[in-house]
C-alpha cells in the first residue's frame, strides 16, 4: 500500500504499527523519498481490510489524498509488524 498526502512528520508510521498491533496485522510501514508512506500488511483478510481503511484517515495531522492498495495472496512472510528506516 502507498499513502500519498501530508503523511510525512505527522506520526504516520507509528500510527500504522498502533493499528497493526491493534488487529493484530504483520509486515512493515516505512517513508519514501516522494513524501509518501509505504506499507505492507499481512494477516487474516478483515484484520487487514480493517486496518487499511485506517490509513485512508491517518493520524490527527496527517491529509491523505490517496491510498493505493494492492491486493495479493497471504503467504505468511511476516512474523511481526515493524518500522524500516
Amino acid at each position: 500500500m502507498r499513502i500519498e498526502g501530508r503523511v510525512q512528520g505527522v506520526g504516520f508510521r507509528y500510527f500504522v504499527r498502533e493499528i497493526a498491533m491493534r488487529f493484530r496485522v504483520n509486515g512493515w510501514v516505512r517513508n519514501l523519498y516522494d513524501g509518501s508512506v509505504e506499507a505492507v500488511l499481512e494477516g487474516n483478510g478483515k484484520d487487514v481490510s480493517t486496518a487499511v481503511a485506517y490509513c485512508y484517515q491517518g493520524p490527527p495531522g496527517a491529509h491523505v489524498t490517496n491510498v493505493d492498495v494492492t491486493w495479493i495472496d497471504h503467504t505468511g512472510e511476516f512474523t511481526s509488524f515493524g518500522i524500516r528506516f
